[in-house]
């Protein structure tokens, strides 16, 4: 199993820490690009999201998310 990459990310003007496997970060990236967003602007989104869940949990959900979401060929 891949080991965890941890980042530094800005969530409204306060420096957090993120850990996820780099398959989550790339993932996450490409969630981003496809939404024309900033890495740290959609990792805000899902923050004002997730409610009670983790942050890394919840990123991984919204990645899985959005895959579930693709049409398929």
């Amino acid at each position: 199993m891949a080991r965890l990459k941890k980042r530094s990310i800005l969530l409204a003007g306060h420096a957090t820490s993120l850990a996820l496997e780099p398959a989550f970060w790339a993932a996450l990236e490409d969630v981003a690009k496809d939404r024309g967003l900033s890495l740290a602007a959609l990792v805000t989104e899902i923050d004002l999201a997730r409610g009670d869940q983790g942050l890394a949990s919840a990123c991984r959900l919204a990645v899985l998310s959005h895959l579930l979401a693709r049409p398929r060929p």
